[in-house]
């Protein structure tokens, strides 16, 4: 295996030039962050906001050019707004500050950082399922959603967008997949598939246990990479597992991707629930629709004698959608076989289409689609008199 090092990848990203001013990028201190894992090379590139639309072209010359470095198997290239900190006399020039955004007004979007909005013209919708705090099962419930939107007959794709800790090559049993170049679209590459749907995560580019160290900045890159060229086909629905809580990642994903709707998972207890009800407030301010919470690990049966067990506690997340004005979209019991299912990459509703979980997980999908039909319309297509047909969930 050839090492790579930071300064293969500087000498190569020093032949790419600023059509402006015909200087090398790297010479302006343009090339903020260079992150290797292994044959994996990501390259972040400061410019000036306003410019950012029209430097398409120099993104993909960077890319081409490290990709071009003996050793080099995947390359990526993000444009950013935001510079490092200057330190000492060589430090780079700072970026113009970018303009600050105005306050969103009813039905419209606030854009961060004078950025455009990603364009996903294969993507009819986009839905977010996101949690205030970790742990709450917030990757399980996408999987599971995900799968009862294909039984439904809907082509849906699946992308994990926590760039610190992915866990759907995992749970999809992809451990060892790789994403490939697409024939058909040159610079897009084609997701590895599993149970009807394509899936893209960052997990397949890095080592299971290797640690993502990125800031803020460079993990949004990697996310808009992940989706702008993936080759996700033409979708009914893409499913976006977040990362828990409120950060960079959950904000610009708001204000740069067209989300249609976000659904908010958390446990019955009380602080998981505050977190949750911070989670949902975040996307109210950026003006993402809300389609409503999800409680998981709801309550425990005995599949021995029937007998419910409310673990940890019960009712919160209803009393809170009813309280916040949305929809409480179901429960989800805390059952071991979810949480084998998901660790084995053998979801609950693919090894049990039929049982009492797959049930549950159907109604809640049947829910977001009726949602996601409301914004987005129906499509035409044969044989369908909407984009969401009725399935029954037995």
């Amino acid at each position: 295996m050839t090492s790579l090092n930071r300064e293969q990848i500087t000498a190569a990203l020093d032949s790419v030039i600023d059509p402006v001013d015909g200087q090398s990028i790297t010479a302006k201190g343009m090339v903020q962050g260079i992150d290797i894992h292994d044959e994996v090379v990501n390259v972040m590139i400061a410019v000036d906001p306003e410019r950012g639309p029209a430097l398409e072209d120099l993104r993909q010359s960077a890319e081409k050019a490290v990709a071009a470095v003996n050793g080099v198997t995947t390359a990526r290239v993000a444009l950013t707004a935001e510079r490092a900190k200057a330190s000492g006399p060589q430090a780079a020039p700072q970026a113009q500050p970018s303009r600050p955004s105005q306050p969103a007004q009813p039905g419209q979007r606030p854009q961060g950082g004078g950025q455009m909005p990603l364009e996903l013209p294969t993507v009819r919708s986009i839905v977010t399922v996101a949690s205030g705090k970790g742990g709450v099962g917030k990757s399980t419930t996408s999987v599971n959603l995900a799968l009862s939107l294909v039984a439904k007959g809907l082509k849906v794709g699946l992308l994990d967008a926590d760039i610190y800790g992915p866990s759907l090559p995992r749970m999809m049993g992809l451990r060892d997949a790789k994403p490939t170049p697409s024939k058909e679209h040159q610079g897009k590459m084609i997701p590895p598939s599993a149970f009807g749907m394509r899936i893209m995560s960052i997990g397949f580019m890095i080592d299971e246990e290797q640690p993502v160290i990125w800031r803020g900045p460079m993990a949004m890159g990697a996310l808009e990479q992940l989706l702008r060229d993936t080759d996700w086909g033409d979708l009914d629905v893409l499913v976006v597992d977040m990362p828990p809580g409120t950060g960079d990642i959950q904000l610009s994903m708001a204000q740069r991707v067209p989300v249609t709707g976000a659904v908010i998972v958390s446990t019955p207890q009380d602080i998981a629930l505050l977190d949750a009800r911070k989670g949902l407030n975040m996307f109210r301010k950026v003006n993402v629709p809300v389609f409503g919470l999800i409680e998981n690990m709801s309550y425990y049966k005995c599949p021995e004698c029937g007998h419910i067990d409310h673990v940890f506690d019960h009712g919160g997340a209803h009393k809170a959608a009813d309280e916040l004005g949305v929809p409480f979209l179901g429960e989800i019991p805390l059952d071991l076989k979810i949480r084998l299912g998901a660790d084995e990459g053998k979801p609950i509703v693919d090894t049990e289409p039929d049982g009492d979980h797959a049930k549950a997980y159907g109604a809640i999908a049947e829910k977001i689609a009726a949602a996601v039909e409301e914004q987005v319309g129906p499509v035409e297509a044969p044989k369908k008199k909407g984009l969401f047909p009725k399935i029954n969930f037995r």
